[in-house]
């Protein structure tokens, strides 16, 4: 019977010839610079010098803003039943060194209390005509770190005229709610859910959704997601624990856009740089958005950058209308929701957009699909 022969053990002289038979494959490299290389490929190694850079980002980005807050341009309405005690109050504030106020004038107190509650104003001096001692009002549930540091500015500018100021809040944050930090953070937890619940649709199934029909259904999943998120997170921020008041049915609102807006703007930044997007997701939403927000110091507060883009932000826009919402019925929570309307429906444009490109560049067909 015939015998049939293979070759030498490995493979024979093609073997040793390499794949394409012409002449011996390439050695892989040895010692320690060897088991590196075979370690940790380039793809991997930029991954760590991006997450290093972003290390170092939010490092400068939270100390940057935190580091020194300044009072700038705070909004204070003046009023008295004297007129001439408000032109002279204006006259003096509106010099003090550095702009650390932006006062403006108010018929009376009732129209400045209005001011407040409204949010167009950070607090109000109500002066006595016919006294030494003047009333400052404040709204606490806006932040105390800046009711504190409006108190702190005016008390200074009375003393310097040998006035004395009595602080009211007339806003004052819940007892559940030490500091007025309850809303930041309720928003810094939805913001994470919605970049995470985006990262775990790329990680399972692509960071690019293949087609239109996929794009949107990791949309769908996405808003059934901030649905919930958006119900837990009041429910345990309100009845729960009691840290904020305020109607249940618009912060469970307005936590479902947040969380959707963050997901979607995830999702189109993993449709324009496949996974590195949720490193940019962060970049926008952690590092960037976070210190900005006007949680632990308000706009007013913080150094110039952060003070003009947190507005524009999720978390800022986010924990502003929370605010809004849990202490001056809703009053001021009209921008905010419409920057959040943006990145919404923007991210999921995007990623729908993005999707549809890259099936109609693979073309129909079974090879396209």
């Amino acid at each position: 019977m015939p015998q049939t022969y293979d070759g030498p053990p490995g493979g024979g002289p093609r073997a040793a010839a390499g794949a394409d038979g012409g002449g011996p494959g390439p050695e892989r490299p040895t010692g320690f610079l060897g088991e590196v290389r075979s370690a940790v490929s380039l793809r991997a190694a930029l991954l760590v010098i991006g997450v290093l850079a972003l290390q170092v980002a939010f490092i400068t980005s939270y100390i940057g803003a935190f580091h020194q807050p300044t009072p700038h341009r705070i909004p204070l309405a003046v009023a008295s039943p004297s007129p001439q005690a408000v032109d002279q109050a204006l006259y003096r504030l509106e010099r003090l060194p550095d702009e650390p106020l932006d006062p403006r004038g108010a018929a009376d107190e009732e129209a400045a209390r209005r001011q407040i509650e409204d949010r167009e104003v950070d607090g109000a001096l109500i002066v006595d005509p016919r006294g030494t001692t003047d009333r400052l009002l404040v709204a606490g549930g806006a932040g105390s770190s800046l009711a504190q540091a409006l108190a702190e500015v005016v008390t200074r500018a009375e003393a310097a005229q040998g006035r004395t100021v009595r602080v009211v809040d007339v806003v004052p944050e819940a007892p559940g709610d030490a500091r007025g930090l309850s809303s930041f953070y309720l928003v810094v937890g939805w913001c994470v859910g919605g970049y995470l619940c985006a990262a775990a649709l790329a990680v399972s199934a692509g960071a690019r959704p293949a087609n239109t029909s996929r794009a949107l259904v990791r949309l769908g999943v996405l808003l059934l997601y901030a649905v919930a998120a958006g119900l837990l997170g009041t429910v345990v921020a309100g009845p729960v624990l009691d840290a904020l008041p305020g109607g249940v049915w618009a912060l469970w609102g307005l936590g479902t856009l947040l969380v959707f807006a963050v997901g979607a703007l995830t999702l189109a930044f993993q449709g324009l740089a496949g996974i590195v997007g949720i490193g940019l997701a962060i970049l926008v939403v952690v590092i960037a958005g976070n210190p900005s927000a006007g949680g632990a110091y308000p706009y007013p507060l913080l150094p110039p950058f952060w003070r003009a883009i947190g507005p524009a932000l999720p978390p800022g826009a986010g924990t502003y209308a929370a605010r809004s919402i849990a202490y001056f019925q809703g009053n001021g929570a009209a921008g905010p929701l419409w920057v959040l309307s943006a990145w919404a429906v923007g991210g999921a444009a995007v990623t729908v957009g993005l999707a549809s490109l890259r099936r109609g560049r693979r073309g129909p067909g079974p090879q396209g699909a």
